[in-house]
């Protein structure tokens, strides 16, 4: 059987975590969700530069808006391609939404991350958006920073899917996990409503290595590859206690949604790990992975399928315990993490905002050949 469709029957569903007019237009992406079972999509400022600067899959599209609309701004020509791409693959993953009553077949895009500290500012963009994009099964990216949450809160109040991106700890995943159980109180038919925690993996591997690396004894090296998947055990470990007790209890029975665990940032960074290590050692009940192309085809050729999530806690545990006993703090590793991934985030957009204001200045004086709208 497919590893990738094996995932489902273990609780688990895999989303790509990439997003191309490309993808969408040679049918690409319809028949990863038919044969491969693939079951959500999502994106990112870095993802949409690399799709809209990196290839001329877009230019039909640009030089029609500019002839539609010769004054539109820059930012309003990007978020007119990538309206249209989330549209279009909304419309692509609607079965599967229908299918799922809503837990899957869901498209995530970020509000700006320039508004990553402004909660008024993230609500009133995500409105907007909701209403924009006008798909059922769009879900906004906010991320799980203190003014995240109870903008996080309200969205889902009013019924908004929100994909809570850059949780990096349990501190993290504590404030996000229980803002979206005060948001469901407040709305009147929770059922309609869904959202995903984004604990991010590969990154904190990253980050831990190099202080592992600089520590330089046995006892550190031998830690390195290891915490990410010891620090999200533990996450899904309290997301089992909050979901499945008390905390969560009264809005379980008004058929309240739980906030399943996504793991994001699953593309193996060190060639010295398994291409598929942040597959195989996080699958489990009510989680979802989000996972790049590059993983997706390795998962789906060599990928092993068991439920390690529901196994070792105690190791991990442990493993975290011996990491503190070298000196490395953790919390001050992902809090730095999250304010990284932020500004690399706003970095992302300002690129592509400066990709595309020079394409677009380009097929203004003519230096790109015509094309049709994509």
């Amino acid at each position: 059987m497919n590893p990738l469709k094996a995932l489902h029957g273990h609780g688990q569903s895999i989303w790509l975590d990439y997003i191309s007019r490309g993808l969408i237009t040679t049918g690409g992406l319809k028949r990863l969700v038919e044969e491969d079972g693939l079951r959500g999509v999502t994106s990112n400022p870095t993802i949409f530069h690399q799709s809209i600067s990196g290839s001329a899959d877009y230019d039909g599209a640009v030089r029609h808006a500019l002839e539609t609309a010769p004054g539109i701004t820059t930012q309003a020509l990007y978020e007119l391609l990538a309206i249209e791409d989330i549209q279009a693959a909304a419309d692509i993953l609607r079965p599967v939404y229908d299918a799922s009553d809503g837990a899957d077949g869901l498209v995530s895009l970020e509000v700006s991350p320039h508004l990553a500290h402004n909660t008024q500012g993230t609500v009133a963009e995500a409105r907007r958006l909701w209403q924009t994009v006008g798909r059922p099964n769009l879900m906004l990216k906010v991320p799980a920073t203190s003014e995240g949450a109870p903008a996080i809160e309200t969205l889902i109040a009013e019924g908004v899917n929100v994909n809570v991106t850059l949780v990096f700890s349990l501190a993290h995943y504590e404030a996000i996990a229980h803002a979206y159980i005060r948001g469901v109180a407040r709305h009147p038919d929770p059922r309609r409503v869904a959202s995903v925690a984004s604990f991010f993996v590969s990154r904190v591997d990253t980050a831990v290595d190099k202080a592992l690396g600089a520590i330089d004894i046995p006892e550190a090296l031998a830690l390195r590859g290891k915490v990410a998947v010891a620090n999200a055990k533990m996450g899904y470990h309290r997301f089992r206690e909050i979901f499945y007790g008390k905390p969560f209890e009264a809005q379980r029975k008004r058929g309240g949604r739980v906030q399943r665990v996504l793991w994001g940032s699953t593309g193996t960074k060190d060639p010295a790990y398994s291409d598929v290590l942040y597959v195989e050692e996080l699958i489990g009940q009510d989680t979802v992975n989000t996972v790049p192309p590059a993983t997706l085809n390795a998962f789906r050729d060599h990928g092993r399928v068991w439920p390690t999530l529901s196994t070792g806690l105690d190791e991990a545990k442990e493993t975290l315990a011996r990491l503190a006993a070298l000196g490395v703090d953790l919390d001050a590793v992902t809090e730095q993490l999250q304010r990284d991934g932020v500004a690399a985030f706003a970095s992302s957009f300002d690129q592509l905002l400066a990709s595309l204001d020079e394409k677009r200045r380009a097929l203004q004086v003519g230096a790109l050949a015509p094309s049709r709208p994509a």
